[in-house]
C-alpha cells in the first residue's frame, strides 16, 4: 500500500495521456459509482462547480428521480466493474435511454457496454479501487473535458502530479507528517473535519481511507453545519476525551468566516474532545491543492495501519459482506 499511496502523483500525470473516445456534448454529468470507485465524482463536482458546471453524484441503486426529467449524462465509474450498485444504475439508465459513459478496468459494467455501445474509457488494472483515484479521477476530468463542461484539465493534472510526488518521495516531509499524525492518532477514533467546497470531498476521503486502511472507525463533518450540531454532541460523555481526535484541513479558499469558526470551535470544545492537528492545502490550482491533501490524507492512513502492526490491504468484512449478498441473491 506504500508503494500504490506513493504512485499516485504518477497515475495523475498519466492522465494527462487519457484517450477519450468522440463524444456528445453534455449539459450536466451525474457521476455513478461506490467507495473507491466512487469518490473521484465528489471531487470532480467541485471541479466542475469551479467553471459553473453541474456534476452530481449518486451511491446507491438505481438512479434518482429526477434523472428522467433532466436527462444527465450518467458517468459510471467502477474499477472492478462488478459493483453491484453501479450496475443497477446503468441497467436503469439504459431503461430510461440515457447517455452512459464508462470508467473500468473490465467486468461486467465492461461487459454491458459492449452490449449497448456505451464509450468505455480503460483504467490500468491491479490496484485496489481505493489506490487508483488518480486514474479514475483523471479520466473523469478528461471526460468532462470531452463534453464540454470543463476546460482541458492537463495543466492543472501535471502540477498536482508535481506536488503529490514531492509529498509522497521516501522519506519526503508528506511521510514524516504523517507519521506524527498517525502517532497522536494512534488508539483513538478519526473525526476529520473539512469546509464546504474543497476540502469537504477530501474530508471524506481521509474517512474512508482510515476505515480501509488504517482499519479504524473513523467519521468527516464539514464547516460551517457542524457548528450547528456535533459540536454539542461532546459535551455529555467526558470519557470520550482522549479516545477522539479531530484532524482540520485547511485550505486558502476556505474564507475569513470559516477560519473564524475553526478557531473559535476549537475553543469551546477544547476540554471536550482532543484536537490534534491541522493539514494544509499545497499548490496553486484548486486540483493540485485537493491531491496535496489526499496524498498527505492516504499517508496517514497508511502510518496508523504501521503503527498498529496490520496489514493495510486486505478489506476482509467488505469481501465477507460482497460473498453473502452474492449467496443471498
Amino acid at each position: 500500500m506504500r508503494s500504490m499511496v506513493a504512485g499516485l502523483g504518477g497515475q495523475v500525470r498519466a492522465a494527462t495521456g487519457v484517450r477519450v473516445p468522440d463524444l456528445s456534448p453534455a449539459g450536466e454529468l451525474l457521476v455513478v459509482g461506490m467507495g473507491g470507485s466512487g469518490i473521484g465524482g465528489d471531487y470532480l463536482a467541485h471541479l466542475a462547480s469551479l467553471h459553473g458546471a453541474r456534476v452530481a453524484g449518486h451511491k446507491s441503486y438505481g438512479l434518482p428521480g429526477w434523472v428522467a426529467s433532466a436527462r444527465p449524462t450518467v458517468l459510471a465509474v467502477s474499477y472492478s466493474g462488478n459493483t453491484e450498485e453501479t450496475l443497477s444504475a446503468v441497467d436503469a439508465a439504459a431503461d430510461l435511454g440515457l447517455p452512459v459513459i464508462v470508467v473500468t478496468t473490465g467486468g461486467a459494467i465492461g461487459d454491458r457496454a459492449g452490449a449497448h455501445g456505451w464509450p468505455v474509457v480503460a483504467v490500468p488494472a491491479g490496484l485496489q479501487p481505493r489506490a487508483a483515484l488518480g486514474h479514475l479521477l483523471g479520466a473523469a476530468l478528461m471526460i468532462s473535458t470531452a463534453v464540454g463542461l470543463v476546460p482541458s484539465p492537463v495543466p492543472d493534472l501535471e502540477e498536482a502530479a508535481d506536488v503529490v510526488d514531492s509529498l509522497t518521495a521516501s522519506g519526503g516531509a508528506g511521510w514524516a507528517l504523517a507519521g506524527d499524525l498517525a502517532g497522536s492518532l494512534a488508539s483513538r477514533a478519526v473525526i476529520v473535519y473539512g469546509s464546504t467546497g474543497l476540502t469537504a470531498p477530501v474530508a471524506q476521503r481521509w474517512k474512508t481511507q482510515i476505515n480501509e486502511n488504517g482499519k479504524r472507525p473513523a467519521w468527516f463533518s464539514v464547516f460551517p453545519e457542524l457548528d450547528h450540531n456535533e459540536i454539542v454532541g461532546w459535551s455529555a460523555d467526558r470519557g470520550l476525551n482522549g479516545r477522539l481526535g479531530v484532524v482540520t484541513l485547511v485550505d486558502r479558499d476556505d474564507g475569513a468566516d470559516v477560519a473564524r469558526r475553526r478557531t473559535i470551535t476549537r475553543e469551546v470544545t477544547a476540554n471536550d474532545v482532543d484536537w490534534i492537528g491541522e493539514v494544509h492545502s499545497q499548490g496553486d490550482s484548486a486540483l493540485a491543492r485537493m491531491m496535496s491533501l489526499t496524498a498527505i490524507g492516504d499517508m496517514v492512513s497508511v502510518a496508523l495501519a504501521e503503527v498498529a502492526g496490520i496489514d493495510p490491504v486486505p478489506v476482509a468484512p467488505i469481501e465477507d459482506l460482497k460473498n453473502r449478498l452474492r449467496e443471498e441473491s
